[in-house]
């Protein structure tokens, strides 16, 4: 049976994964919170993230920029003039529209590159309607940057934006990091955070949002040097999503980017894409070659030299980036859906996530909550296994809807305290996957579930 969007958006709020934003007042579109499921799983994930793109690397250092900055950053980003999508409003209903979307949809057509007046030509001459089988209004720019207003009062305040990105935080402060820091070319940027977005079409659960989370790189790099890191960067993303993270190999690509769909800053540009079970190739991350787009563009438009001394060769120059920026919110879907199994023998939903990214790798009970004999030591035992691994205790309902209950959450094991423990100090450990239950002693118990939930390939965890 094959996973649907339905499947993920059901289990995601019945366990506590995401959430619609704001349900109590009807929801706010495209807007979710994640639940503490959520929010454990994302901690791993980022957890991870972090550990191989920055702790483990001596050539990469972390940041946590604004969500404000000055507005004249995305005048020089380019964002102000070229960070639009082509609307199109239903005239009857006021639903808005990708004017692209609706051509390449209703005439099999492709837009890349294609300008707002051609599109705008198209729909005029093919008659094309909205969905809902209405008039459409002519095209018009919609700018993906989210205005704000700040001041203390309506005189004083000022047109600010939101972060569309969170890369041009980094370029920001590049000279602040090279004066204090002494870092030395090639060097990278890291840094994990939100960005905003207006989108005219806001659907498919966290895959398109107006608030997403990007866990961003940029690496700075001699100009000469910038295909060879190019490709390395490259090998570095397919080891992260596949040994890392976990992904399908065969449902990961990436895609060269070329002509017109190349971004306007990109000298290189690859997308890095997953095919989720509907079918639809999704990207994950781009791989952008930036050259020295942005620090050549903040330099003229602050009027601050960008350029850097090479300390051994006295060469000045202004650094080429490469860029990757993965999104939090697509690659958590992605896993999710690709842990999602439905185990029909024995009815139940289970979430094969690996132990490293499950939100909790142990739950602890007592056969029975009401002696008080097998919930004092079932305790007792969770006490130990806190410290050391995420642990979960659980005492409700009978035993077997604790099962199936931990499995729809991605527990990887379970162990139960019984009255046989009180006579022999042994504990049952039920395996997720499997259901397959083994008696291990209390004293070894530790050795066991190091061995069962510890990759050893993840140990060192070096890029």
């Amino acid at each position: 049976m094959t996973t649907t969007l339905a499947d993920i958006v059901s289990l995601a709020k019945r366990r506590g994964f995401v959430y619609p934003s704001s349900e109590i007042y009807g929801g706010f579109s495209a807007t979710y919170d994640y639940g503490p499921l959520g929010a454990q799983l994302g901690k791993q994930l980022k957890d991870l993230w972090w550990k191989f793109f920055i702790t483990n690397r001596d050539d990469m250092i972390p940041m946590d920029g604004a969500i404000f900055c000055h507005p004249k950053t995305w005048e020089a980003s380019g964002h102000v003039d070229a960070f639009h999508d082509p609307l199109v409003e239903d005239k009857v209903t006021h639903q808005r529209f990708r004017a692209d979307k609706i051509i390449e949809d209703k005439l099999d057509m492709d837009t890349t590159g294609m300008q707002f007046d051609e599109m705008d030509r198209i729909i005029k001459e093919n008659k094309l309607k909205s969905p809902d089988g209405n008039d459409l209004t002519e095209v018009k720019r919609f700018n993906l940057l989210v205005e704000a207003r700040l001041g203390s009062t309506e005189e004083t305040k000022t047109t600010a934006y939101m972060r569309g990105e969170t890369c041009q935080l980094i370029f920001l402060q590049y000279k602040n990091i090279i004066d204090s820091m002494r870092v030395k070319v090639p060097f990278g940027v890291g840094q994990i955070g939100k960005s905003f977005r207006n989108e005219i079409t806001t659907k498919q659960f966290i895959l398109r949002t107006r608030e997403f989370t990007q866990m961003e790189t940029e690496y700075f790099v001699h100009p000469d040097k910038g295909e060879h890191f190019f490709e390395e960067w490259k090998k570095l993303l397919r080891t992260f999503l596949i040994d890392i993270a976990g992904l399908d190999a065969k449902r990961l690509r990436f895609r060269t980017i070329e002509g017109d769909e190349k971004s306007h800053y990109a000298v290189m540009q690859n997308d890095i894409e997953y095919q989720i079970a509907s079918g639809e190739w999704i990207e994950l991350t781009p791989l952008n070659h930036r050259g020295d787009w942005d620090l050549s563009r903040h330099s003229k438009f602050s009027g601050k030299d960008l350029t850097y001394r090479d300390p051994h060769t006295g060469e000045k120059y202004i650094p080429h980036a490469i860029e990757t920026s993965i999104g939090f919110d697509r690659l958590f879907y992605c896993l999710l859906e690709d842990a999602y199994w439905r185990d029909e023998d024995n009815n139940r939903t289970v979430l094969k996530l690996s132990p490293q990214l499950a939100p909790y790798s142990v739950a602890v009970f007592p056969l029975v909550k009401n002696k008080p004999e097998l919930v004092s030591k079932a305790r007792e035992l969770y006490d130990t296994l806190s410290p050391n691994y995420r642990t979960i205790w659980d005492d409700r309902g009978n035993i077997g809807k604790r099962y199936y209950y931990q499995d729809e959450m991605g527990t990887p094991l379970c162990v139960t305290v019984d009255h046989q423990t009180l006579e022999d100090d042994m504990v049952t450990v039920r395996d997720r996957d499997t259901t397959e239950q083994e008696r291990i002693s209390i004293d070894k118990l530790n050795d066991y579930l190091t061995g069962r939930l510890t990759r050893s390939d993840l140990t060192g965890l070096k890029a």
